[in-house]
C-alpha cells in the first residue's frame, strides 16, 4: 500500500506547504524524491544566485518523518 508524502519547503524562514502531496511506495522513495527536488532546487538560477538555504521537511498524513537539507557556506581565504 502506498502512503502519501508531502515535501513542505522553508526558505529564508518562510513555509511553503505541500497541500498535494505525492502517493510513494516508502519512506526510502521520499528521501530520493526529497534529494531530487533539491537538486533541481540547486540548478535553479534564482536560488543559486541568492545563495539560499533551503530545507525540504517531509511528513506523511500523521508524522513529521525528516528534512533534507541545501545550504551554502562560503570558506573566504586570502591569498
Amino acid at each position: 500500500m502506498k502512503t502519501r508524502y508531502f515535501f513542505d519547503i522553508r526558505s529564508e524562514g518562510n513555509l511553503y506547504p505541500d497541500e498535494e502531496g505525492l502517493e510513494l511506495a516508502n519512506e526510502k522513495a521520499a528521501e530520493v524524491e526529497a534529494a531530487n527536488t533539491l537538486a533541481g532546487l540547486a540548478r535553479d538560477s534564482e536560488v543559486m544566485r541568492g545563495r539560499l538555504d533551503v530545507a525540504i521537511e517531509v511528513r506523511s498524513m500523521t508524522e513529521s518523518l525528516f528534512c533534507a537539507a541545501l545550504i551554502h557556506r562560503m570558506n573566504r581565504t586570502r591569498h
